[in-house]
C-alpha cells in the first residue's frame, strides 16, 4: 500500500503490502490506527476533523475508513445501555460443550439475544452475553434454546446487578 502523503511519516512506517499481524489479519499502520482512535473517541467525528489530526486529506480519511470497514476491521455502530431501550436482563452464560465447538458456536451467533460468541480455554468451551426483556426471556433463551442445541453439555449463569462500565475505549495498543 502506497503512502497517502502524510506529513512528517517515514517510509519505515508505512503498511508492506503483504505485512500480517498474529492471525493472518493485515496489519495496519500508524496513520490507520489513529483514524481508528478517533473514531473510538467520537464514531460520528467529521472525516475533515479527522483529516487534520492525522494529517491527511478528508478524501483520504474517507477513502480509508471504507476500506476499514469493507475489510471487516471495524464497525462503526451506535451503542446503548440496554436498561435504557427496554432489556431489563443480561447475562454472561458459560457453556461445556461435547465434541465440535463450532456448530455451537454458530447456532449462537444466529441468536439475535446473544451479544457475542467466544470460544475460550479454561472450565467453559464458550462464553456467551445475552441481553433479554426479562428474567422470563432469559429462562427461555437459555434453557429452551441453548440447551437444546445439540452438543450442549452444561451451561452456568451468570446474571448482572448493575452494568457499572462498558467501553470501547481500548484503541490500537
Amino acid at each position: 500500500m502506497q503512502s497517502e502523503g502524510v506529513a512528517g511519516r517515514t517510509s519505515d512506517a508505512r503498511e508492506p503490502r503483504d505485512a500480517r499481524r498474529r492471525g493472518g489479519s493485515p496489519a495496519l499502520d500508524s496513520v490507520s490506527l489513529a483514524i481508528i482512535e478517533q473514531l473510538q473517541e467520537d464514531g460520528r467525528r467529521p472525516y475533515a476533523a479527522i483529516g487534520k489530526a492525522v494529517g491527511l486529506s478528508e478524501a483520504a480519511v474517507r477513502q480509508r475508513v471504507q476500506k476499514l470497514l469493507d475489510q471487516g476491521m471495524m464497525q462503526i455502530v451506535a451503542v446503548t445501555d440496554p436498561l435504557t431501550v427496554g432489556f431489563r436482563r443480561q447475562a454472561m452464560v458459560g457453556i461445556t460443550v461435547e465434541g465440535a465447538l463450532d456448530p455451537v458456536a454458530e447456532a449462537l451467533t444466529a441468536m439475535s439475544e446473544v451479544e457475542y460468541v467466544v470460544l475460550t480455554a479454561g472450565s467453559f468451551d464458550l462464553l456467551v452475553e445475552i441481553v433479554c426483556e426479562d428474567d422470563d426471556h432469559l429462562l427461555e433463551v437459555i434453557s429452551d434454546r441453548i440447551r437444546a442445541l445439540p452438543g450442549v453439555r452444561s451451561t452456568e449463569s451468570f446474571v448482572y446487578l448493575k452494568l457499572k462500565k462498558q467501553t470501547y475505549m481500548w484503541g490500537t495498543r
